[in-house]
């Protein structure tokens, strides 16, 4: 298999046609809907299949449902919904606001909303273990998902006033004699840019333009009296600058595009690194074309010869977050969210708490001896937890709705729906003798040991 960085990009990013080695079937349409989204159950498959891929991803990234969610109500969802929500927000803790999100992905139609509010939440990474205020850390969520799939510059914009990224990057009193350089730094580092394309003098003159920016009882303030009213110089530009000048100055840089179309490339494609921008300049032109607007790159993608390829398909680690939900989603299952969210924090995903400024590694660092054992028992003891419900009563039900009898189809079906990579022959017969024993959970279990239950 050819390197990424040797891909033609042409037909990288050319659309998917399938064809007899690579049909659009129900296994092709779970690759689609594991990426863009949480995974999907038997139906939401057969639909997608009648809706062709063109038609299945304008679904997902269109969803008829998601004119009618509102911001902060969260998505159609059983009354726990409401409640849930209320109680985090009432006892202050925003340790409770990861099962409240949870549950939206597990629930919401919107599935490609949610995805990409998880990617925004690593990329613009900020943690309540130093934001300690719930009211913030909703809001920074809301500001995530609100532009999610929207424009960049708007997502920027706001993420420079947003009091809970302030906090995090200690700039909550940004002084015109200690201009705070963390901001600026990030901004271009890890938010924009990235290494390589500013200097130590560019974060030293833009620090300057974000001077009486401040935090009062959890808003942004503007402090005139602290602002530095001087000329400032940076990235090639000489001017008496704001803050929401720096932004946009930053965002006219012809590194930021394909700094996202390269980020969203790993989260969405591979997790092999993509270094040279051959490959990457289509879609980054595309990003600038569309005024920086985020829906119409992942689009390309979803429905891109290279997302479709075998340099695509089982090339990513799933991560916590991605393995639970997608269980549960796949299955038609729904279980006690609190005790989800613990385990996906012991697994190095806790909702609202990246590890730092740089988010979460992914890739092979969700993958260990501790956690690949902590993957397969969060999987036995969801299925078989008494909170755990099954649409039908059980998960036989589940698959007897699908159309799914005797256990050789009972492993194909479940294979289908949970596996990207197709297991070795042996591996299949050992799982059809489990299924004999007539508990499909024990199945699932044991799905969940392979190496190939890791992949996404």
């Amino acid at each position: 298999m050819k390197d990424l960085n040797t891909i033609d990009p042409d037909w990288a990013w050319a659309p998917f046609e399938p064809n007899a080695k690579l049909p659009w079937n129900r296994r092709a349409a779970a690759h689609l809907y594991r990426r863009a989204g949480f995974g999907a159950h038997s139906q939401e498959l057969d639909e997608a299949v009648k809706l062709g891929v063109s038609g299945a991803v304008k679904k997902l990234l269109n969803p008829k449902s998601s004119v009618a969610l509102a911001e902060d109500a969260g998505p159609k969802a059983p009354a726990q919904m409401g409640g849930m929500m209320g109680s985090a927000m009432a006892g202050g803790d925003p340790r409770n606001l990861g099962a409240w999100w949870l549950y939206r992905m597990l629930y919401s139609e919107d599935q490609s909303q949610e995805k990409l509010t998880l990617f925004w939440h690593g990329h613009f990474a900020t943690s309540a273990a130093k934001v300690t205020d719930a009211d913030m850390m909703r809001a920074h969520d809301a500001l995530l998902r609100r532009h999610a799939r929207g424009d960049f510059s708007k997502l920027v914009q706001g993420m420079a006033k947003d009091p809970a990224m302030l906090v995090w990057l200690d700039s909550t009193t940004n002084r015109k004699r200690r201009p705070n350089e963390n901001f600026a730094r990030e901004l271009m580092e890890l938010f924009c840019l990235g290494v390589g394309n500013y200097t130590e003098d560019d974060i030293r003159g833009m620090a300057k333009a974000f001077t009486g920016w401040e935090v009062r009882r959890g808003k942004f303030v503007f402090n005139a009296r602290q602002h530095d009213r001087g000329d400032k110089t940076f990235l090639g530009r000489t001017g008496n600058f704001g803050g929401e000048d720096a932004v946009s100055i930053v965002l006219e840089q012809a590194a930021a595009p394909r700094f996202i179309a390269r980020k969203l490339v790993r989260f969405y494609v591979s997790d092999e690194p993509v270094a040279a921008d051959k490959l990457i300049e289509p879609l980054a032109r595309l990003f600038r074309e569309s005024d920086l607007n985020t829906a119409p790159v992942v689009e390309r993608i979803f429905n891109s010869n290279l997302f479709h390829s075998a340099h695509a398909v089982a090339r990513k680690v799933r991560s916590p977050v991605e393995l639970g939900i997608g269980l549960l989603r796949s299955l038609q299952a729904t279980t006690n969210i609190q005790r989800l969210n613990r385990s996906l924090g012991q697994l190095g995903q806790a909702l609202y708490f990246p590890p730092n400024v740089k988010g979460w590694d992914g890739g092979r660092a969700w993958i260990n001896s501790s956690t690949l054992l902590g993957r397969c028992n969060l999987v036995r003891q969801t299925v078989n937890a008494q909170e755990t419900r099954f649409r039908g009563g059980s998960l036989a039900e589940v698959a007897k709705n699908a159309g799914v009898s005797g256990a050789a189809d009972s492993v194909d079906w479940l294979l289908e729906l949970l596996v990207a990579a197709t297991p070795p022959m042996d591996v299949r017969e050992s799982l059809v003798n489990v299924a004999k024993s007539g508990d499909l959970r024990n199945v699932v279990h044991a799905i969940s040991a392979l190496p190939e239950f890791q992949l996404s």
